[in-house]
């Protein structure tokens, strides 16, 4: 029995491989969500302690953990990034001229 192994090159956005709606700011937001949830980890933080200085509740801060983005804007978490002690810096440049699209990403030290 052979089997059928299909290999789909992704774009770097699964959001855009899922076809789901908005994919350049859901992977904006996943990104600083993720860089909020390493901060909050490596100061140690509970969720309370984290949700004290984000002025924010305890469920937010699991729902934000957990991926559930729905409900914070980018601002938002960058504001989150900057209550942690993070600086966010955004740069605009122009695209290269090898690629036919501009793109936003997000990149964490």
């Amino acid at each position: 029995m052979t089997e059928d192994n299909r290999v789909h090159v992704g774009s770097g956005n699964v959001f855009a491989d899922l076809g789901l709606s908005n994919p350049e700011e859901r992977l904006i937001k996943a990104d600083l969500a993720r860089k909020i949830s390493e901060t909050i980890n490596f100061r140690k933080l509970t969720q309370t302690e984290a949700a004290e200085i984000l002025g924010i509740d305890q469920p937010k801060i699991s729902a934000l953990s957990r991926g559930r983005l729905a409900g914070f804007s980018t601002e938002r978490l960058i504001y989150f990034l900057n209550a942690l002690g993070n600086d966010v810096e955004i740069i605009v440049k122009p695209k290269p001229e090898s690629r036919n699209y501009a793109k936003t990403s997000v990149i964490c030290y």
